[in-house]
């Protein structure tokens, strides 16, 4: 799947020398208009993708006045659909991050944690968040973009935020073709993500090759030392027939790939759930609960 030449087993995890910095952060009247905990930083260039990204970084309640303690983090793809009405593709509407992951906190159900909203790049969402080439759609940029992040982004943020490192340590999640992609890079590199957050994720790309790949990652031996990610899938039952059918056939491949439901995969059919940004919202919170649970509540 992807580049030949650049697949999770060609490049070493290891940070690129000097990383990619942002050009900028964002103008202080913009930055003000965010909640105080919310950094936006514009421009994140990469060597391995065309297009600069921004990215938005939320900061849980504590994290100033706590500045010796560290915190596990989760990398979401299509961050400006999270926290900022004016940029989600639905206006106005947008995942409502900060405002459950901050309940969920301060509720002490989720433990507190850093979340990394990365923007995606308009025409090339499509390519960057799919992992191999439909002859009909193209596509097949996934394995860049997964370099983007553990190469250059993931050290990055570990340069600029108290963040813990170790995929007992760290996160990734996505909708839709970010759920593929999530799914994609999670498995690539099990030693990097030890959680994953698939929402309504697009099974149908290619003709579900993603199911192929679950079952030839779920037969190679673990990294010694890595357990499996734990994921969190979901479906709206108002998505449509085949997409829930899609995510039904993706949670028997992960159980039959050893993955155990109840304890290391949540697999939900949303009642109601549609394939936008309202619907994904109401899913933030118990997907955090299973996830990043507090020290004294690990249910989903």
């Amino acid at each position: 799947m992807g580049y030949e030449g650049v697949g999770p087993s060609a490049e070493p995890w290891e940070p690129a020398a000097g990383g990619a910095e942002p050009e900028e952060d964002a103008a202080p009247g913009e930055q003000a208009a965010l909640h105080e905990r919310l950094h936006l930083h514009r421009a994140f260039a990469s060597r391995y993708l065309p297009d600069a990204r921004d990215l938005i970084v939320y900061r849980p309640p504590g994290y100033d006045r706590q500045p010796e303690r560290r915190y596990p983090v989760l990398y979401l793809h299509d961050g400006q659909n999270l926290f900022d009405g004016r940029t989600s593709f639905l206006p106005g509407k947008t995942w409502q991050v900060r405002e459950h992951a901050d309940a969920a906190i301060e509720a002490g159900e989720v433990e507190p944690l850093l979340i990394v909203g990365i923007y995606n790049t308009g025409d090339r969402r499509l390519a960057e968040y799919t992992p191999d080439r439909d002859w009909r759609m193209g596509g097949g940029e996934a394995d860049r973009y997964g370099l983007l992040l553990r190469r250059e982004l993931m050290p990055w943020v570990e340069r600029n935020y108290r963040v813990r490192t170790g995929p007992e340590a760290t996160g990734m999640g996505g909708s839709s073709l970010g759920g593929l992609a999530t799914l994609y890079l999670g498995l690539s590199c099990m030693e990097c993500f030890g959680k994953l957050a698939v929402l309504s994720p697009s099974v149908w790309w290619n003709s579900k090759s993603i199911l192929s790949y679950v079952r030839e990652r779920a037969r190679e031996s673990p990294v010694q030392g890595v357990e499996r990610p734990r994921i969190w899938l979901d479906v709206g039952d108002g998505e449509g027939q085949r997409t829930l059918e899609n995510a039904r056939q993706l949670a028997r491949r992960l159980e039959a790939g050893g993955w155990r439901m109840g304890g290391n995969l949540h697999f939900e059919i949303v009642a109601g759930g549609m394939h936008d940004e309202p619907s994904w919202a109401q899913r933030v919170r118990p997907m955090l609960r299973f996830l990043f649970p507090a020290a004294h509540s690990a249910k989903p």
